[in-house]
């Protein structure tokens, strides 16, 4: 930005700076603006997502009388490894790419992870099933997550 668009975000925000911090503000904004520019230009790392899966479904109430789903799923892990056969429910803070997660907070509703979670890709490759993830309080703040 230049030092007039300083002044001007400066003077709207109720900060009375001097033309020397002016300056310095100006300088050292342009500063980290270049460091942005240059993190912009690297390309995005989003992991594959190795085991296919369906977004799942919300249960019924007759289904999920306790209110303990979020969403139910089916995703197969590898065919053989210590946790081969065992069912596993994820909390829904966790992000299992292509499935919905609310973490347990209003404004996320809607919202579908595109990668998995090192934990889920971890699970599935030791040949769990995730058969769904678990409703959890809003952004799972309890402290003791109940």
């Amino acid at each position: 930005p230049s030092e007039e668009n300083v002044k001007e975000i400066s003077k709207k925000f109720g900060f009375d700076f001097t033309p020397e911090e002016h300056k310095s503000l100006t300088k050292h904004i342009g500063l980290n603006m270049q460091a942005y520019d240059a993190l912009n230009q690297l390309p995005d790392y989003l992991p594959e997502v190795k085991y296919p899966r369906k977004p799942g479904y919300f249960p019924s109430s007759d289904e999920n009388k306790l209110n303990a789903w979020y969403v139910k799923t089916d995703i197969k892990g590898a065919p053989e490894g210590k946790l081969a056969g065992r069912k596993v429910v994820l909390k829904d803070n966790v992000s299992l790419a292509g499935v919905p997660m609310m973490n347990g907070c209003q404004y996320l509703e809607g919202y579908t992870p595109e990668i998995d979670a090192t934990l889920v890709t971890r699970l599935l490759d030791a040949g769990a099933t995730i058969v769904g993830k678990a409703h959890c309080e809003n952004l799972c703040l309890s402290g003791g997550s109940h």
